[in-house]
């Protein structure tokens, strides 16, 4: 028997040239093209992965929990007040446009999109990029096969799902409250007519998707901010003074020129859901403006995320 039969039966004595040939022979031959992998799903599954860790944090569902229950804080307030007959104030508001529970939906939007809302959407997304970065997070999350663009996407999405959840669930809340409150049945709009129960509820439907579409603008503004400190408090208070210093222009009469380019001025014009016919001219033209926000500060935290140097 030779010494290279010997060496081909003997485990663990494979000669070099032997194993070179065997993983040529086996190695399959590299593909003319290799496609890129499929993005979509991981997008899908990272914004999966936001939203949980969005909707789990304690802090976030107190949040919910308190704009949850303005509903029934005015729910309750109204009626005690609309017994004793007062005039003035949300009670008399409230009988005097409609005389149902369904319009509580729209007090309570009215009463939570000049402040309320905006803190908590500016929470959300002000803590997004900023917060990341606080807790040194965000370098690990850039070190997996994200990409800047996709994670600033997620990001985003994330936010403008949170105010789409909190903004419909306020509206569902009065909806409950209202119809164990008060009277159920047609609805007498701002104009003076009177719609059907499910005419009002696909005006309260309208009128939430107006807000939320108003709150996605503001969490672009929260967004950009976020990506310009590592520190999510500064953000957020950012983002909510800009709030307070452009209600606060609003009110000088000099300033009436400024007043239809400041976000806030768009936020109330839901109101054109409770017109017959539903004033879309206004309501798109408030669209519109947030649209502009969207694609302007998206934009500037786009070119302020992808070139910034990550330390942290």
């Amino acid at each position: 028997m030779s010494t290279a039969e010997d060496l081909r039966r003997s485990p663990g004595l494979v000669p070099v040239a032997e194993t070179m040939r065997t993983a040529e022979r086996d190695a399959p031959a590299p593909p003319a093209f290799q496609p890129a992998p499929a993005r979509a799903g991981a997008f899908w599954r990272l914004l999966r992965s936001e939203m949980g860790l969005t909707f789990r944090r304690p802090r976030n569902l107190a949040m919910l929990g308190v704009i949850g229950l303005v509903p029934v804080l005015i729910g309750v307030v109204v009626r005690l007040m609309g017994s004793d007959g007062a005039e003035g104030g949300a009670g008399g508001i409230i009988s005097a446009m409609a005389g149902n529970g369904l319009v509580l939906a729209f007090a309570s939007l009215f009463m939570l999109v000049p402040l309320l809302l905006p803190v908590v959407v500016a929470v959300v997304a002000g803590d997004s990029i900023a917060g990341e970065a606080g807790a040194g997070t965000l370098r690990y999350l850039l070190a997996a096969p994200a990409g800047r663009t996709r994670l600033l996407a997620v990001k985003y999405a994330n936010a403008v799902v949170f105010a789409f959840a909190v903004t419909f669930g306020v509206a569902v809340v009065a909806l409950i409250v209202g119809a164990i409150l008060f009277p159920v049945g047609p609805v007498t709009l701002l104009s003076g007519t009177t719609v059907s129960y499910a005419d009002g509820l696909v005006r309260v439907a309208v009128a939430a998707g107006y807000v939320t579409v108003g709150m996605a603008a503001l969490a672009a503004v929260a967004l950009a901010l976020s990506t310009m400190t590592e520190v999510a408090i500064g953000a957020i208070a950012a983002t909510l003074v800009l709030v307070i210093v452009t209600t606060v222009l609003r009110a000088i009469p000099q300033l009436d020129w400024l007043a239809p380019y400041l976000l806030p001025t768009r936020w109330t014009g839901f109101d054109g859901a409770m017109r017959d016919p539903i004033a879309w001219g206004d309501m798109t033209g408030g669209l519109l403006a947030f649209g502009a926000y969207i694609g302007i500060f998206c934009a500037i935290a786009w070119a302020r995320f992808t070139g910034k140097d990550i330390t942290s």
